[in-house]
């Protein structure tokens, strides 16, 4: 089975893989605590990756949109968890490619349809603003209305007061809105093409950035990626933003796979994590991380890299 979940239960109910799967398990763990292993446990982790062969464990991946995600990732980051040995690059993402789903653009189409005629008049000056014809539209949408109403008010709660709103109830809001209403809204909310500083700024604060994207003071990066990697839903969505998002300087279009849909939807899907992205301004459309490299030691090198994903992707 290609759903980690379902290969989970078809591997433990066999006594070879089940052995091999839990001496992984172990494995993993260990990394998750920071220990450092020995040569022999090394060797014995790596060699139970192998043990697998081609076992459907090997070869599983997850969907973004699945009830049981987290435990999916952690399924999935169990199996491959040599993979993260000293460096960041995470080399293959744990997502599956999404079917076209069809039936959101007609429910889109059908919004769209109705903002333009009689009934929405109100809304004919929103030719000037793209990014309030999107929320406008999203507002006719009972779940897109909804979810974005529920981040929104987490997100801004305590907002007053010096760094006093719930971050990570925030990011969880967020995801929740990315993950369960249809990209024919979501893209349109966060990608509207501006022309003047008003719509830039309605963009920019599309995910709240006050509380999702800001600290009172920049971290360093590496600080961000070390919280990202001890996140599952984190670190699957960085090897996703990796795989999808690879720039290559002599590509025509500086992308590795020639897929941006699937490198915007792998920045979508950093929204709502701990390496949260956002525009730096109202009046460009340049991404960055909220973390700066200053005093990186003899990491600057790494730390460089990590902001470039975002700050220099051509790709993106």
């Amino acid at each position: 089975s290609s759903d980690c979940v379902v290969a989970e239960q078809l591997c433990l109910s066999d006594s070879t893989c089940n052995a091999t799967y839990r001496t992984l398990e172990n494995c993993a763990l260990a990394k998750t605590r920071l220990l450092s292993l020995d040569h022999h446990s090394r060797v014995r982790c790596l060699n139970a990756e192998l043990d697998l062969g081609n076992s459907s464990l090997l070869h599983c991946k997850c969907h973004r949109r699945m009830k049981r995600q987290e435990h999916c990732l952690r399924i999935f980051w169990t199996v491959h968890s040599s993979m993260t040995d000293g460096y960041f690059n995470l080399e293959t993402s744990p997502y599956e490619n999404p079917a076209n789903e069809e039936h959101w653009k007609t429910d889109y189409n059908k919004l769209a349809a109705l903002v333009s005629g009689k009934k929405c008049s109100q809304l004919a000056g929103d030719a000037t603003n793209p990014c309030l014809r999107a929320t406008h539209i999203c507002n006719l949408s009972k779940k897109c209305f909804r979810l974005r109403t529920e981040y929104a008010s987490i997100c801004t709660r305590g907002a007053a007061s010096e760094d006093a709103c719930d971050r990570r109830k925030c990011h969880r809001g967020l995801r929740n809105f990315f993950e369960k209403v249809p990209e024919e809204f979501t893209k349109r909310l966060l990608f509207c093409p501006c022309r003047d500083e008003f719509c830039g700024e309605r963009r920019r604060k599309t995910i709240v950035p006050d509380c999702s994207f800001q600290y009172n003071t920049k971290p360093n990066c590496l600080w961000l990626l070390d919280s990202c990697l001890e996140d599952h839903i984190c670190k699957s969505r960085l090897a996703d933003f990796q795989q999808n998002c690879q720039p290559v300087a002599m590509s025509p279009d500086g992308c590795s796979l020639h897929n941006h849909a699937a490198c915007l939807q792998a920045y979508m899907g950093m929204i709502g994590t701990p390496m949260t992205p956002n525009y730096v301004s109202n009046s460009s459309v340049e991404v960055s991380l909220w973390c700066t490299c200053e005093n990186s030691g003899n990491q600057k090198e790494k730390c460089d890299q990590i902001l470039g994903m975002f700050e220099s992707n051509k790709c993106l």
